[in-house]
């Protein structure tokens, strides 16, 4: 009998998975790809292009210590920076945000003027600091204890006190942005990359997603030499190398549960692996059905099924093989190509493209990022080619309109490039294949239910300790030895690891209390 058996092999159950393998335990991960990683993997679309599957520049495992602590450069892993972080093309100018606070403030100042420029300077600084005692709590689970430990004082340094602080975080990013800028243009970027996580900036409490890419001028994302999927690689790596098993191609069909508690896991084979416990990293509510609704309690049951929000897509994303690289009038010597290509004309336009997501129809012109990172990283395309991502939002999942996804995707995906090709004229003309992923295409690859790539909507009551609910948000369910991480729970989607170290610690403490069993929800519950 194993200690655990994980469900799926995504980016957080693995980190799970090294933890627990660290920790003495005997761990089995099953997925059911011939690849690691879910969302967080790579493979050759085409001869020659390795091409991401999901997320590709990598922002928020960089400040968890994670890959230092499992010592991943030494399996192979190795980041090459995003500096400038983000390049917002505007004809003929362009705004380059600089890994450097007083660069990216240069850059901002010839496009923007001085004004905006010492503004952003404070921004950065204020929000910067506020935000390191934010990522403090993503690294925890989201207990009132660790909430207040790390959430006390933020924005102490400001000088501001506790309504205006709560007024700052619960505003929009839109209103924020007003408070703080004159220029639409970098208002703009701004708000394009903070509307990344799903919600737009115009909503309520949405300020944070803004004041979160001011982090970025303390670390920067990063590209894995090799593609997005080579963190998981690594991480696969290091956990057969601390004594684990991985089974790919045979994933997880049924979780079984006996006399109350999870008991293990039977695979598409056939083959039923016992387990003292089940660490889940799929969707939550794959989760559930893996296990039978039946088995938890019809009360729970129900409100989970009610309450968790998934919501209709997020977007899509084209992969190209290119014989160019998008050429912007407002270039930089080329340094634009290590950025993320923040490709928005106005808020307004964002507005617009939202729109069109909740009346669930395609956006007409959607607002998209481009990232090129063939041009530096030279083992993802054939020599003289190049590998070019383009993600664009809001694509819905379920179409009001009466099309079908399969029907649209090369129209949709077209888009995609025509929206670089406005903004890099002639870039249209280089593309020589393209790969497309509709929201529908997300769903049936990666398993992220209705096209979702951060599994539940990341909005403010489905944050912290609300995500995916607030029975669920410390990792653990009603049924005693199931457990869960991945995008459905704390801190939430985006490449991250917080949710699988913080899911291990969890596990392994339940079982120091309860001798090594895993423990009992119905204790937990009196």
């Amino acid at each position: 009998m194993r200690d655990v058996v994980i469900v799926g092999a995504g980016h957080n159950a693995l980190v799970a998975a090294c933890y627990l393998a660290r920790a003495g335990l005997d761990v089995e991960v099953v997925e059911r790809r011939d690849v690691v990683g879910g969302a967080v993997s790579t493979v050759e679309r085409f001869p020659g292009y390795r091409m991401d599957v999901g997320s590709s520049a990598h922002i928020m495992v960089r400040h968890t210590g994670i890959v230092e602590d499992l010592d991943l450069a030494a399996v192979g892993l190795e980041y090459q920076d995003l500096d400038p972080w983000g390049f917002a093309p505007f004809g003929d100018e362009a705004i380059a945000f600089h890994v450097d606070l007083d660069d990216a403030c240069q850059s901002i100042a010839a496009v923007c003027g001085d004004r905006d420029a010492t503004a952003y300077h404070a921004f950065v600084t204020d929000w910067s600091a506020r935000n390191m005692k934010v990522f403090d709590a993503f690294q925890d689970p989201p207990t009132g204890r660790n909430l207040g430990r790390h959430l006390w004082n933020v924005g102490r340094g400001a000088g501001l006190d506790g309504m205006e602080l709560s007024r700052q975080f619960l505003t929009s990013g839109d209103a924020l942005l007003d408070e703080h800028f004159d220029d639409e243009r970098l208002k703009t970027a701004l708000a394009w990359m903070g509307a990344q996580s799903g919600p737009p900036t115009h909503e309520v409490a949405t300020a944070d997603l803004v004041g979160w890419n001011t982090v970025m001028h303390r670390l920067p994302p990063g590209h894995p030499v090799g593609g997005s999927g080579m963190l998981s690689v690594a991480l696969a790596r290091r956990f057969e190398a601390l004594g684990g098993t991985l089974r790919l191609a045979d994933g997880a069909a049924r979780i079984h549960a006996r006399d109350g508690r999870a008991s293990g896991v039977e695979t598409t084979s056939g083959e039923r692996i016992a387990a003292r416990a089940v660490l889940a990293g799929c969707h939550v509510l794959t989760t559930f059905e893996l296990l039978g609704w039946e088995q938890l309690p019809a009360a729970f049951a129900e409100h989970a099924r009610r309450s968790i929000r998934v919501g209709n897509g997020i977007g899509m994303v084209v992969r190209l093989a290119t014989s160019d690289l998008p050429h912007y009038p407002g270039a930089i010597g080329g340094d634009e190509w290590r950025a993320i290509q923040l490709i928005a004309p106005d808020r307004t336009a964002l507005r617009r493209a939202h729109g069109d997501l909740m009346a669930g129809v395609p956006p007409r012109e959607p607002a998209v990022l481009a990232m090129t990172f063939s041009a530096f990283d030279d083992t993802i395309a054939p020599p003289g080619k190049h590998n070019v991502t383009v993600w664009g939002q809001w694509h819905a999942y379920e179409l009001a309109n009466g099309e079908d996804w399969d029907a649209i995707a090369e129209r949709e995906g077209q888009k995609l490039v025509d929206a670089v090709d406005r903004a890099a004229p002639g870039f249209a003309a280089s593309v020589e294949r393209m790969h497309v992923q509709t929201p529908l295409d997300l769903e049936r690859e990666l398993g992220l239910r209705r096209g979702n790539v951060m599994h539940v909507e990341m909005a403010l009551d489905q944050m912290f300790s609300y995500r995916p609910m607030p029975e669920l948000a410390g990792y653990r369910t009603p049924l005693d030895g199931l457990y869960l991480t991945g995008a459905s729970t704390h801190p939430g989607g985006g490449v991250f690891g917080a949710s699988g170290r913080s899911a291990a610690g969890v596990l392994l403490a339940d079982r120091a209390r309860s001798g090594g069993r895993g423990r009992s929800s119905r204790r937990r519950r009196r």
